[in-house]
């Protein structure tokens, strides 16, 4: 008997009649005899209410313990409403909070991980012939407290249970019915891939693709899951997320990922000196405030100018955290643009092609679309540009790596 994770997204269970369309997905792939194991997220827009309730009282920085106790809430209705779908189609099922089902993760409220997970129980329910419905999103530390994992993080909880648990497969179900070459919202001649390697996914999810979370596809690559992005929605196969293969080398590039959520800080005229930067990213890091992209420029006259990008919605704080900082240097002035965005080509080939980057640059530039900053790594080229190029920047990368050609089709055209 094969085991299966699925995940549902909020979309997917957005109201109680999608979530009755969940139930009958469930209840047949019971019936085909896998033993199934729902990690579901909190109906859509459920988040985003119960945040706003907190950020009433406590304001913007809204954080801590209680507020894991809050967010939680959200799947706990899911599971509820899901399992008794289940139950009405004459489907054995239970619901499972995280903490019921010893998800055990570090302290670190709203934005815990995972540490380990103790399978016996899980599997003790699947053996009974449950149909198991588990609260995505959270878990519990070593001291009893609920803790959360942080946006997306029901993506995290299925593959982690997958893994934990050996299951056959882990099935993501979204709104979109794959992993396509970029959002087909912005270039309607996006493709949807047939597979993708994890190295390139994990590109993809740290360069804000919203189809998975970064930490279920490092979960996934570390523990040999293997993980299908499919639609809620529709039939069909999906995208498979696998290990490289040497047939794979071409295309070299892709996909065009992009992050809009990105906001740029920068000192300028601090001290040219050795522990600087270990000066002003520390006290960042301290507030739980995640650094993207660094620059550092050449020194002059004893000062230089210190860039570095972070989530827009962490701008702010980090603009109070580099005024202390300043009057540590002893001098400096602080900017800030939370008007900018990340975009950037992945793709594997890219180890064996020549000349991607300036292909990249040339065509930006043909669209008078300047670049403000450039990060690259073996398989993944990242630029930040004004947010009102995002969409032309896009479209352009798209059309120029000819990512709406099938493989086949650009290997030929590459060969000619």
């Amino acid at each position: 008997m094969t085991l299966i994770v699925q995940k549902y997204g909020g979309t997917s269970v957005g109201t109680v009649e999608r979530i009755e369309l969940v139930a009958d997905k469930v209840f047949a792939a019971q019936k085909q005899g896998h033993q199934i194991v729902v990690v579901v997220s909190a109906m859509s827009g459920e988040t985003n209410r119960l945040m706003a309730l907190a950020n009433d009282i406590q304001g913007e920085f809204a954080h801590g313990r209680e507020l894991d106790v809050l967010l939680s809430t959200g799947e706990q209705v899911t599971i509820a409403l899901l399992s008794m779908a289940l139950q009405k189609r004459g489907c054995a099922a239970i619901s499972s909070t995280g903490a019921q089902l010893n998800i055990l993760t570090d302290n670190k409220h709203n934005k815990a991980r995972i540490q380990n997970i103790d399978a016996d129980r899980l599997k003790r329910l699947l053996d009974a012939g449950n149909v198991v419905v588990v609260a995505g999103f959270q878990g519990v530390d070593d001291e009893g407290n609920i803790t959360t994992l942080g946006r997306g993080g029901s993506d995290t909880t299925a593959v982690a249970l997958a893994a934990a648990a050996k299951a056959d497969e882990c099935q993501i179900y979204t709104d979109v019915d794959g992993v396509y070459t970029t959002d087909p919202r912005i270039e309607p001649n996006a493709r949807r891939l047939n597979r993708i390697t994890f190295e390139e996914m994990l590109e993809m999810a740290s360069l804000g693709s919203k189809v998975l979370q970064i930490r279920a596809v490092e979960f996934a690559g570390k523990y040999d899951v293997p993980l299908r992005v499919l639609s809620s929605f529709e039939e069909g196969p999906g995208t498979l997320i696998t290990y490289e293969e040497d047939s794979m080398e071409d295309p070299f590039i892709s996909a065009i990922a992009f992050n809009r959520d990105e906001a740029q800080l920068t000192i300028k005229g601090v001290p040219d000196q050795p522990g600087v930067a270990a000066q002003i990213l520390s006290p960042i890091s301290a507030e739980n405030i995640e650094v993207d992209m660094i620059v550092q420029n050449v020194g002059s006259d004893g000062n230089t100018d210190f860039t570095f990008t972070v989530h827009r919605n962490d701008h702010n704080k980090a603009l109070k955290v580099l005024e202390n900082t300043v009057k540590k240097l002893g001098g400096g002035q602080i900017g800030g643009d939370p008007n900018i965005v990340k975009l950037s080509i992945v793709g594997v080939g890219m180890r064996s092609h020549a000349g991607i980057a300036s292909r990249m640059f040339t065509a930006l530039a043909d669209e008078k679309i300047n670049i403000k900053m450039i990060s690259t790594s073996e398989i993944k080229i990242s630029v930040v540009i004004e947010e009102k190029y995002l969409e032309l920047g896009v479209r352009t990368l798209h059309e120029v790596f000819e990512l709406d050609k099938a493989k086949a089709e650009r290997n030929q055209a590459a060969s000619a």
